[in-house]
């Protein structure tokens, strides 16, 4: 196992450079991971401490800073102690310079001005947690994105990512015992679409959250007939009203949000 030591250094929340870093990762086995992050560099003495820990802690630096003394002093320490240093949006910012023919503005997070788009996201964030588990169904005709599916096929946290992506989403739980109520199957506004997975990575899923309770992971709720039966049950209705479908089994939550995305985007560009 290699020890990697990850300085993140960013003048606003470091958001950006926390994903792009997850993204490089992701490409890699076998590594452990000390991350030191950084964000809202701005002074001096903040400066000051992060050098420290770079030279206490050599690894790579990755940085998005605008203020140029800041990434001179920055960038002169990491040469002097041989360091590797990534300024991760130089390239596409010059770029965009070269053809837009604009010189780039120093502006550290401008990205997060408090503009419609996010008042719009904080709308779908609120909109989906006040509509998670099939609860508010009276207002799921608002909804950008309807997600249904059994128990434990990571509708929750789907819908909350497509919310900080600015889409309202609504839940609903597909239980045979208890049907959803009749006006899901004549929404017209929100895109409805159903998730499905795998019924042994389901009993796993469901084993491990029984555990995690304390309860007993022998239960109807993780027999293999009866879960056979749900997910069967669950595919008849996506089948039925033609509802587009994601399978969860080997996706993260990232890549289903971004194949809905994609599915929202085509249904919205052919009404």
């Amino acid at each position: 196992m290699t020890t990697l030591h990850l300085h993140l250094l960013s003048d606003s929340t470091g958001e950006t450079l926390e994903n792009i870093a997850k993204a490089a990762l992701a490409q890699f086995d076998g590594v452990q991971t000390v991350r030191h992050f950084w964000p809202m560099v701005r002074s001096e003495t903040h400066m000051d401490r992060v050098i420290t820990d770079i030279a206490q802690n050599p690894g790579l630096v990755v940085y998005t800073l605008v203020n140029a003394d800041h990434r001179a002093r920055l960038e002169t320490h990491c040469r002097a102690l041989n360091l590797p240093m990534v300024a991760a949006l130089d390239p596409i910012t010059t770029a965009l310079s070269n053809l837009l023919g604009q010189k780039a503005k120093a502006r550290p997070g401008s990205q997060h001005i408090l503009d419609d788009a996010y008042f719009a996201r904080v709308d779908a964030i609120h909109f989906t947690i006040a509509h998670d588990d099939g609860l508010g169904a009276d207002d799921w005709e608002q909804a950008d994105i309807v997600l249904a599916g059994v128990s434990r096929t990571s509708k929750t946290p789907t819908s909350i990512y497509l919310a900080n992506r600015g889409y309202k989403t609504a839940n609903i739980p597909i239980v045979p015992e208890s049907p959803p109520p009749a006006h899901l199957y004549h929404l017209k506004a929100p895109l409805v679409v159903g998730l499905i997975t795998n019924a042994d990575r389901l009993i796993q899923i469901r084993r491990n959250r029984l555990l995690s309770l304390n309860q007993s992971p022998e239960t109807a709720y993780v027999d293999h007939a009866v879960v056979a039966k749900e997910l069967a049950f669950a595919r008849r209705i996506f089948a039925d009203n033609n509802w587009p479908v994601i399978d969860m089994t080997r996706r993260s939550i990232e890549e289903a949000a971004a194949a809905i995305v994609t599915l929202h985007k085509e249904r919205s560009s052919a009404l």
